[in-house]
């Protein structure tokens, strides 16, 4: 006879988890018991939302599940957002709730509210555990749906005298993954490309979860395709491939004849398939279903394995040496050019700092298989054209549900799962209000993540649009110059201002080789507008 929370500490460890993110609960401390006595690490947070995120980003570290432990009532609510961003991304979390106890039901005990309505529309999977014996059994396989193609979120509560309770369970094993099957209409696919003179691949998240990046490069190089990445697809093709691009990312997609879309939902990021040339023909890959019928209606749909559709069209393809020299000539003709035109920008030595030359400085202090994690508005959005990734898994953001204050808790995820490496949490002013606090929990926890934070005074992406149509800005003013670094100080951390270009290199130096978590609150300057390209909607 076991309590349940050993019960669910055992189907934990038996699926490989390491860490449980959590904020601490009552109605969670038989949970807590059981993974202290199982050995799995418990990460305290500051906000539910951040225990969410920081599973998540240890699930995008890793291609792992990543696991939160959230209270009854509103532990559960202030996790909605990290659940319903995990969801957009795809990304394998499980969610343990806490639960008002199931004999009091109806009594209007603390916290007391049914979960599952309000949690179900977001995840594969909503359940309340009724009975102890069969919380084992039930926690494995919310574990094994959540990495199962499509990966995503998953959800499983506990009522207080449920998971106290103690039962004689066993664990089920692991279940054997089926052999991956390629997608029906390969030999189509494949056709369409090998005709191609002026192919691309765009490719994004679902090609990270798929682990179709060994696959992809193959089919990549035997074809001669621009490959251009948003997304966790970024790494995926080192940045710095003979076909890899960015800076060229609209002529390539609007003058490509066919275009492979491999784990990207055809939305704002593509202008609702815009982003194409009226002419090109689309090739859509994922593991799930095209959910985005209203948007522009791919040629050809592959639904299937992706690492195992891409092997399979490859190998249908015959190669054709020299066939898109041309095409790839022409777009590394406009690469050039739009790099040469970001000199200036990457040079500039005003100050307050242009945030184009942040980068540049943080560009030559990242190491190859740095993890960045991005968090804010514009700051960001400069972030995700000048940062170059070379390794799978190492650029993480909000995603399309956009939710900022994912960074804290992303970078503790990350951290976590590669202490080895180098962490940097990019982040806006206005980002840090959402969960600046969790700078304590890298103090408390001792993790060596390196924030770097664009501090202009406004909502940029907010204050420039609105002064663009209306000619004044409202509810997008911060205070100029806070000093974070001083906020972060009192957390237990190690905080730098940085104000002039000159300063920027030594401090972020600095942050990397000092071992503790630390701030670099660099001033940039509220003038920079931000040349958006996308639209929201």
């Amino acid at each position: 006879m076991e309590h349940g929370g050993r019960l669910v500490a055992k189907a934990l460890k038996s699926r490989g988890v390491s860490h449980l993110f959590t904020l601490s609960g009552g109605h969670l401390f038989s949970i807590y018991d059981g993974c202290k006595a199982e050995g799995i690490e418990i990460v305290d947070v500051r906000h539910e939302q951040t225990a969410g995120f920081a599973a998540e980003g240890f699930a995008k570290a890793t291609r792992r599940v990543g696991v939160a432990a959230l209270t009854a009532g509103p532990g559960v609510t202030n996790g909605i957002s990290a659940i319903t961003g995990a969801q957009a991304n795809c990304s394998p979390i499980c969610v343990l709730g806490g639960r008002a106890p199931e004999l009091r039901w109806g009594s209007g005990s603390l916290q007391e509210i049914d979960h599952l309505p309000f949690v179900a529309p977001l995840v594969k999977s909503a359940e309340t555990v009724k009975e102890t014996a069969a919380i084992a059994a039930r926690t494995a396989a919310a574990l094994d749906l959540a990495q199962s193609a499509p990966s995503g979120p998953t959800f499983v509560d506990y009522p207080l005298d449920i998971v106290f309770g103690e039962a004689e369970a066993e664990v089920p094993p692991v279940p054997t993954a089926p052999e991956p099957q390629p997608a029906a209409g390969v030999e189509e696919a494949a056709a369409l490309l090998e005709e191609a003179e002026r192919p691309a691949i765009m490719a994004g998240t679902g090609l990270y979860w798929g682990h179709g990046e060994a696959q992809l490069r193959a089919l990549a190089e035997r074809l001669g395709i621009p490959v251009f990445l948003n997304g966790l697809g970024r790494g995926c093709l080192p940045a710095d491939h003979e076909l890899a691009f960015s800076r060229a990312r609209g002529a390539g997609l609007q003058g490509a004849d066919v275009a492979l879309v491999v784990g990207v939902p055809i939305d704002f990021r593509l202008g609702f398939g815009g982003s194409f040339g009226k002419e090109t023909r689309l090739i859509r890959l994922d593991a799930a279903p095209n959910a985005l019928s209203a948007n522009r209606v791919p040629e050809i749909d592959l639904v299937g394995d992706v690492a195992a559709t891409l092997a399979a069209i490859e190998a249908t393809v015959g190669g054709k040496p020299g066939r898109t020299d041309d095409w790839l000539e022409q777009l590394r003709a406009v690469e050039a050019e739009k790099r040469a035109a970001e000199r200036d920008e990457l040079n500039d030595a005003r100050a307050p700092l242009h945030p184009v030359r942040v980068y540049k400085e943080l560009g030559e202090v990242l190491d190859r298989d740095a993890i960045v994690v991005g968090d804010g508005g514009d700051f960001v959005s400069y972030a995700g054209r000048f940062v170059d990734t070379y390794e799978p898994g190492c650029w993480m953001d909000p995603g399309p549900f956009g939710c900022l204050g994912a960074g804290p808790g992303q970078a503790i995820g990350a951290k976590l799962a590669h202490p080895e490496r180098q962490v940097c949490l990019l982040l806006g002013d206005g980002a840090f209000g959402f969960a600046g606090i969790e700078f304590d929990t890298l103090a408390r926890h001792g993790l060596p993540v390196v924030g770097v934070m664009g501090n202009n005074g406004i909502w940029a992406l907010e204050h420039h649009p609105m002064k663009f149509l209306y000619g004044y800005s409202v509810a997008a003013e911060l205070r100029p110059e806070t000093p974070y670094e001083k906020a972060v100080e009192a957390l237990g951390c190690e905080g730098v201002v940085v104000r002039e270009p000159s300063e920027l290199r030594p401090a972020l130096e600095r942050a990397f080789e000092s071992g503790r978590p630390t701030l670099v609150n660099v001033l940039t300057d509220p003038e920079v507008v931000y040349p958006r390209k996308s639209n929201l909607a």
